[in-house]
Order: structure tokens, then sequence, then C-alpha cells
């Protein structure tokens, strides 16, 4: 059957991409909300960027954990750093004085501890690759005791692993699932890693999903790439920091900031341009961004614009974040002392 003609559904950005890479250009050709409202006549728009509140699921109070994808070719110590930065910067205060006025109330962020999965590192891993693993995961009673409804895990991969959005499997998740099973299977030859304008390749970091696995339950996840530039100077992800354990940890704080405000956004995007596709969404802009899609782009040539370490509240040591977008000042906000005051909810889904 002929596509030419047939208007591609507008989608939200679930995905953490590098400004000006062809992955950013994908995404942004299909970007927006797949309902955007009109404003009325003779009403002044508010900031273009403002996120909006849709009615869809938010995270008030977060768990956490993360699984080390490819265990074999994980440093112990980026690891441990990985676990502590991004613990301590979601539980931050002053960061979270930012993210706090898109909730009715106090944030909370518990971290679950970490898991590193046994094996070789896959050369690739798809979103099909990640959510069959997910399913793997739950039907195998590997998220048992876990909250379902509250917890994102994280799925971190290795140097070296490229990562893309294709839908199809290419061994990568069962392979994983196997050296969990620690089974003598014969595994899959060698995945060879595709060209695609949308991958790790080509400015792709991370996006963030969920799987339904049953009748009732949800798997939240978040997948990212180990970011860095390697020895050949291929570019693998953002990076952006001089260390790639740092670069771990901004993604991760990108994607679970924006599945705490926009958890079900998956299911907007299955939705397509049904016309009840908006009410899966959480915050996000008219232009389908979601808390930490802007502040990327609003940087340009210069990330570190908005890639920072920053001092803990506690003055304990520093952690490297993104910032996150702001409705209270229309823009990338790094950590404050006094939390601005909640958006009202019921004006923006008026707007």
């Amino acid at each position: 059957m002929s596509t030419k003609g047939i208007k591609e559904p507008r989608r939200p950005m679930n995905v953490y991409v590098r400004r000006g890479s062809s992955a950013e250009k994908a995404f942004r050709k299909r970007a927006g909300s797949p309902s955007p409202k009109a404003i009325a006549p003779g009403i002044a728009p508010t900031p273009e960027h403002d996120l909006k509140y849709q009615g869809g699921k938010t995270i008030q109070d977060l768990r956490f954990m993360n699984f080390y994808v490819g265990g074999d070719a994980w440093d112990k110590a980026d690891i441990a750093n990985i676990d502590k930065a991004l613990s301590a910067a979601m539980s931050d205060q002053d960061l979270n004085n930012v993210m706090v006025q898109y909730f009715p109330g106090p944030i909370t962020t518990a971290f679950g501890g970490s898991q590193t999965l046994p094996g070789s590192p896959p050369a690739v891993m798809s979103q099909g690759d990640v959510e069959q693993l997910v399913a793997t995961f739950f039907s195998g009673g590997k998220l048992t005791g876990h909250d379902l409804t509250t917890t994102l895990f994280n799925f971190m991969l290795p140097p070296g692993t490229v990562l893309n959005t294709d839908t199809a499997t290419t061994g990568g998740g069962q392979n994983v699932a196997s050296g969990v099973k620690r089974q003598a299977a014969a595994v899959q030859p060698h995945a060879v890693v595709p060209k695609d304008e949308a991958d790790s390749l080509n400015g792709l970091g991370g996006y963030h999903g969920s799987v339904h696995v049953s009748g009732t339950d949800i798997v939240y996840y978040a997948v990212g790439v180990y970011s860095q530039t390697e020895a050949d100077g291929t570019v693998n992800g953002i990076p952006v920091f001089d260390q790639a354990w740092k670069n771990v940890v901004a993604t991760f704080y990108h994607e679970l900031n924006e599945a705490r405000t926009d958890a079900d956004v998956e299911d907007a995007i299955r939705a397509g341009n049904n016309p009840n596709a908006n009410s899966f969404l959480g915050w996000v802009s008219d232009q389908g961004e979601e808390i930490g899609d802007f502040p990327v782009s609003e940087a340009g040539g210069d990330l570190t614009e908005v890639f920072q370490e920053v001092e803990l509240t506690d003055n304990s040591g520093t952690v490297p974040v993104q910032f996150m977008y702001s409705d209270a000042v229309h823009g990338p906000e790094g950590p404050i002392a006094q939390a601005h005051a909640p958006v009202t909810r019921l004006q923006q889904r008026s707007a």
C-alpha cells in the first residue's frame, strides 16, 4: 500500500538529541502535540515554548533503578560515580526547586539501587530490543517488589553500544536477557550497526517510554548511551563533560525529569493523530517538547550553557546535570534557593 500523500502523525519529543544533529532534524520534522490547541483570536499567547499540562500522568514521588547493560565493559568506578551523582542530583533541594512548579506539592525521589547485567556489550540496541528486555524482565520476576506505577528503570548502555529508535529487534536485548539467565544458548550473530539518521552516532543520546506488559501493568523505562568521542573521532551520543560518566548522569537526569513530568508519552505517540492522544501527555510545549528538550536546542552550539556541574544544596560536592525548562523564567534554569509557585494546571489546560 502506498503511503504517498499520507500525513505523518505529529509526535511529542521523548528523545534526547544533540543540537543541529541529523537526529534532531529527523525528530523535529515530526515534533508537535498530536492534536494541538489553537489560541483564540485576540488573546496574547504565552511564551512560545512554555510547558502546558495536558492532563496525563505525572510522578510526584519517583523511584528509579539502574541496570548496567553489558557489564563486562563497565568500569566499576564509573558505575559508582553514576549511581552516587544521579541519586544526589535527583534528590537535591535546589534542583528540585525548579521542578516542583509542575506539581501540586513537594516532590521526592528515591534511588532503588543498581544491578550490572552480565555479558559483553551489544553492538546496537533498538527500542524494540529495550522493550523486549523490559517485557522479559517483568515475566521473569526481575521487577517484582517494585511499585511499577512510580518506578523508572534505567538501562545504561556501555561504551561503544549504538542506540536507535527502531521498533524492530536486533537481538541485542535477547542477548542481554540470556546473559542475565546465565543460559548457554547460542548467541545470535554480532549485529551490524545500521546507518540511521536518528541513532546515537548522529546525535541521539537517549529516550524514555513505557511497555504495557499485561492488561493492568505498565513498566516505565529510560535508555541512554555512554556518550563519548572515541579514539578514532567517532562521536556516540552527546559528549559535553570532561569525563564520559558525567555525560551519562546528565543524560539520565534529563530522562528522569521528563518521565516524571510526562510519564505516558509513549501512549500518546502510539495514538498518533487520534484526538484523544493529547490526554496521555503531562507537561509538554505546543511544539511537542518535554521539559528537557528546548534547553538543549536553545543552547545552540555551546552546550555548556545548559550542561553544568552544580554545587549540591548541602555543599557535599558537585553533580553534572542538564538544566530543565522553567515556565517561571520561560527558559532553562539551574538550581535555585527558593522554589517557584506551582503553575496552575487548570489554566494551562485551557490555554
